[in-house]
């Protein structure tokens, strides 16, 4: 399947799910109604900034927004990479790849390939729920900031995070880099007792 067409599908299912139309979707992500209709429809490939707008107003993480409609089979504990989407942001030309099986989990894996000299920025701010974020660099290197802190990683080097505010990720290289990111969300009851 596209990834367009699977980012299609689960962002109507999500948005259903919620008794959205498009117009509340619209604004609660500050995503215009057009937009969302043609990401819908499976007609525009949608940047990152786009759909972490659209994840954090349907109360899900980016992640979501590439997995399997709930309708289908039982979903298989394994992830053939054959079968892992691969989607790219059209304007820094990231490629996010979702390694994580079908199956129900609290963690989902991502590998990112990031170009040199890119940058994106996820307006992010508080979510329903808790998640929790980990980088490991496997190449290159990367700067990011994460609400008022900044941070440069190299290979080897891990940073764990909240997903709570603003991030900005970058390569200042002149070599691609590429890293593991490793998300865990809580559930809200069990958030409810660390805050």
């Amino acid at each position: 399947m596209d990834i367009n067409t699977r980012i299609a599908g689960r962002l109507r299912e999500l948005r259903d799910a919620r008794g959205f139309s498009l117009d509340a979707l619209a604004e609660r992500s500050r995503v215009s109604r057009s937009n969302i209709s043609l990401i819908e429809r499976g007609e525009s490939s949608p940047t990152a900034t786009v759909l972490d707008r659209l994840a954090v107003a349907l109360g899900v993480n980016l992640s979501s927004l590439f997995e399997e409609s709930s309708e289908a089979a039982r979903p298989s504990p394994v992830a053939r990479a054959a079968d892992q989407p691969v989607w790219t942001d059209p304007v820094s030309g990231y490629v996010r790849r979702s390694l994580s099986p079908a199956a129900t989990s609290p963690i989902q894996l991502v590998e990112v390939s990031f170009p040199a000299g890119q940058r994106v920025a996820y307006e992010t701010g508080a979510r329903e729920t808790e998640t929790h974020q980990q980088i490991w660099m496997i190449e290159g290197a990367m700067d990011l900031v994460v609400g008022d802190e900044h941070w440069h990683l190299e290979a080897g080097d891990c940073l764990t995070m909240r997903l709570d505010c603003p991030t900005v990720f970058s390569n200042p290289t002149s070599a691609p880099a590429r890293y593991l990111v490793a998300l865990a969300t809580l559930s809200p009851a069990r958030t409810r007792r660390h805050t």
